[in-house]
């Protein structure tokens, strides 16, 4: 069948507007169209809310019999926070729906264009799949692995240092950059620092762009060495805040545990490995804790280790245009290293463009072939 891709194109727009609002959730927008006019249109608003059909749906100006629906994702057949939306795509008596990207949550996964097709109504799949598709990386990831898609962001010199040699970084990137940082953070879950970075800099890891929302705050500190008078500590009866520690430092640590417990720090006790925090134990008690999305600002040891536990999936990068030099200024990732040039952990540049005077790039982690 044929399609209107200013439809689809009008449907991932809205599906946009949920960013930072709808986690674990997918993002997800719907257009309904009679006689080649829109006469309703909607998205997934918050989590809990109405699904976007439903939310098209409500915003009606006219009957939908008869009307096509272009919406991004599969419709739901399973009754959640919300009944299925395909009961509600049946009672008005849609004729033909276009969807845009597959649903692999195992309650839908091709049953809700089944049952769509068993009532009669016609459907198109894979319209515009690719564009729908890149709406949902986090949730396609978490429904998928039950684990956060995790996004590593840092900001970096043309030399590749992320402070001078005396250990100063304020501010290697521009301030249209750091914007930028902010919206990131709306979008995510959670943001992730080592204790280093709060031991060095005491920062309060908030969002600061007007209703925007504030990522859940974890702080990976092995041996539970983050300060009480910390931003972090004394803000955390106003923004989720957790500690992950290891689990033997639980014992010895408890008067510390109590006291963190009582200014609402949560504290999760993980696996250890190599005298650190297990970060793949950690990354499946987020993943339990449905925490879909968690960008990581920390300093070059905890991003080494989260590269080695290949826990990655996407780089963003700002290069300011500056030259820090010296051979002890440190670099976006410390640890180790890769011995030979084959090992380097690969990715894909799909975004890159000028943000005030750096240069953002977006990469993906490079699926082995």
């Amino acid at each position: 069948m044929a399609y209107e891709k200013k439809y689809m194109e009008r449907a991932i727009e809205l599906a946009r507007l949920g960013i930072g609002a709808v986690n674990p959730n997918p993002l997800v927008g719907a257009v309904i169209v009679k006689n080649g006019k829109i006469i309703g249109e909607g998205y997934h608003r918050k989590y809990g809310d109405l699904h976007a059909e439903r939310d098209a749906f409500k915003n009606l100006t006219e009957s939908a019999e008869g009307a096509e629906m272009y919406v991004t994702l599969e419709p739901c057949c399973h009754h959640g926070k919300q009944p299925p939306c395909v009961e509600a795509i049946i009672e008005h008596k849609i004729k033909r729906v276009y969807v845009g990207s597959d649903d692999p949550n195992p309650l839908v996964a091709g049953k809700g264009i089944w049952f769509l097709r068993s009532h009669n109504i016609e459907v198109v799949t894979h319209v515009m799949k690719e564009e729908c598709d890149k709406l949902n990386d986090v949730f396609f990831h978490f429904i998928t692995h039950k684990k956060p898609y995790v996004v590593m962001k840092y900001a970096m010199t043309m030399d590749g240092k992320i402070a001078t040699e005396r250990g100063l970084s304020k501010w290697i990137s521009g301030e249209e950059s750091r914007y930028m940082v902010h919206q990131f953070r709306n979008e995510f879950s959670a943001i992730m620092v080592g204790i280093g970075t709060v031991l060095k800099d005491d920062p309060m890891l908030n969002c600061r762009i007007e209703d925007g929302r504030n990522p859940i705050r974890i702080v990976c500190d092995s041996h539970l060495r983050i300060p009480m008078s910390s931003y972090l500590v004394e803000s955390a009866s106003e923004i989720r805040t957790f500690v992950a520690a290891i689990e033997e430092n639980g014992e010895t640590n408890a008067e510390k545990i109590k006291k963190l417990a009582e200014k609402k720090v949560g504290v999760l006790l993980i696996k250890e490995k190599n005298g650190h925090i297990d970060l793949v134990d950690l990354m499946e008690k987020l993943g339990m804790m449905k925490i879909d999305s968690i960008m990581v600002e920390g300093g070059g040891s905890l991003n080494w280790n989260i590269l080695k536990e290949n826990l990655v999936n996407e780089l963003r990068v700002f290069i300011a245009p500056k030259i820090f030099g010296g051979d002890v200024a440190l670099t976006p990732v410390g640890g180790d290293g890769v011995p030979f040039p084959d090992d380097a952990f690969k990715f894909d540049i799909i975004e890159q463009k000028i943000v005030g005077k750096d240069i953002y790039i977006r990469m993906c982690r490079r699926k082995e072939s």
